[in-house]
């Protein structure tokens, strides 16, 4: 299949061990700034695949990214960062890198060009076609994700993806795709950069979006986030002096009582 890889174009720049600090600074910058512009062209795309998660989840399924290396850190940290957020059961999204855990923090030589091993992972969850599968891939050519969706497809199970290359094979696997296109990287290569910037905003996007949806915020208040430290504590306190118009002294009570913002809101009596 002949498809432009732009995430391995060659870099607009050269020379960059010339450039000074302030230069590859400056650089860089201008390059990160062309991200949003092209996020902002997906988001039909996103819109449309958001809604099928939705639509999952109040069904009591859930949402999985797989990925490989800097794509599939970047879903196991949003997926990890909804349960303190939003206040939602640690296996409701779910983020699988090829490697496993160990992965996380340090390369796992040729874990992504197993085709076989994503769907192994994702059934070791016992997924179903209540679920829904995000491949995260921005080359859009790793093995071990687009294997996992090409099974779950193959099971009925609802797929998208996020990456970052037109026509690519994930791209073209995925039943409901996001391509952001970034263009070259500053480095020749190095997706981590505007390509990993562009995932983790889209990744964004479709957590907290679903998470509104799904009612897990009140106003604009993460008032079911887990109250997991003093600084979160501090900010559930002022979440309900906002919100009731109480004093500080009452709010702390309340939520000392309760031990959530929402159930000390909902259960407040003047």
């Amino acid at each position: 299949m002949n498809f432009t890889k732009t995430t391995e174009s060659d870099s607009i720049y050269n020379n960059l061990e010339k450039m000074s600090v302030n230069e590859l600074l400056t650089n860089i910058n201008n390059e990160d700034k062309s991200v949003p512009q092209a996020v902002e062209k997906s988001i039909p795309e996103i819109e449309t695949l958001v809604a099928e998660i939705v639509a999952k989840l109040k069904d009591d399924g859930r949402l999985f990214y797989i990925g490989a290396g800097t794509s599939g850190r970047l879903g196991i940290v949003d997926a990890s960062e909804c349960p303190p957020t939003f206040g939602v059961p640690h296996d409701l999204v779910i983020g699988l890198i090829a490697g496993g855990d160990v992965a996380i923090r340090k390369a796992v030589e040729f874990a992504e060009d197993s085709a076989e091993q994503g769907w192994k992972d994702l059934k070791e969850y016992h997924v179903t076609d209540q679920d829904v599968v995000v491949g995260i891939a921005a080359s859009g050519t790793t093995p071990y994700v687009i294997g996992a969706l090409e099974k779950c497809n193959e099971h009925g199970i609802i797929t998208g993806c996020i990456t970052c290359n037109e026509g690519s094979p994930l791209a073209l696997t995925a039943q409901f795709p996001i391509v952001v296109v970034v263009g070259p990287e500053f480095v020749t290569g190095s997706s981590r950069m505007k390509a990993g910037t562009a995932q983790k905003l889209v990744l964004n996007m479709i957590s907290t979006t679903t998470m509104i949806q799904l009612g897990r915020v009140k106003g604009n208040k993460m008032v079911d986030m887990q109250l997991s430290n003093n600084k979160l504590v501090e900010r559930g306190i002022k979440m309900i002096m906002q919100e009731i118009g109480v004093e500080r002294t009452i709010a702390k009570k309340l939520l000392e009582e309760y031990k959530s913002v929402r159930a000390a809101i909902d259960n407040y009596t003047k």
